[in-house]
């Protein structure tokens, strides 16, 4: 089992940076990926950015350039540095962990509670 705690959302106005966390704790050796994802109203959730253990990134185009994912290994913590935020960037952020390949593709086993970007104009 792996549990995940998201913190450091908020309200920001467009433009300004935002720092959201991950603290993964459990079963720590089975993470073999973590992600971000987010799910604004209406919408239906996307990857944002995912980060495998070997340190291999991707992002979504519409946070390639803005948005930074990282880890810190010692403290079992994954971040999602988002600058330049635009107004579409608000959503609910989730975290994810441990990584499988479907037939629909990659999902992810655990899911953090979420954490709230609101992005204002």
């Amino acid at each position: 089992q792996v549990q995940l705690v998201e913190s450091g959302g908020g309200l920001v106005q467009a433009g300004e940076p935002l720092r959201v966390s991950c603290a993964a704790s459990g079963s720590i050796a089975s993470i073999n990926a973590m992600g971000w994802y987010r799910q604004a109203p209406g919408k239906q959730r996307e990857l944002v950015a995912g980060i495998t253990r070997g340190g291999t990134t991707n992002y979504a185009d519409s946070v390639k350039g803005r948005f930074t994912i990282s880890r810190d290994n010692a403290k079992n913590t994954v971040y999602l540095q988002m600058n330049s935020l635009k107004p579409e960037d608000t959503a609910v952020y989730y975290c994810a962990a441990v990584r499988r390949l479907t037939s629909r593709g990659y999902e992810y086993d655990y899911w953090g509670q979420g954490t709230q970007v609101t992005v204002s104009s």
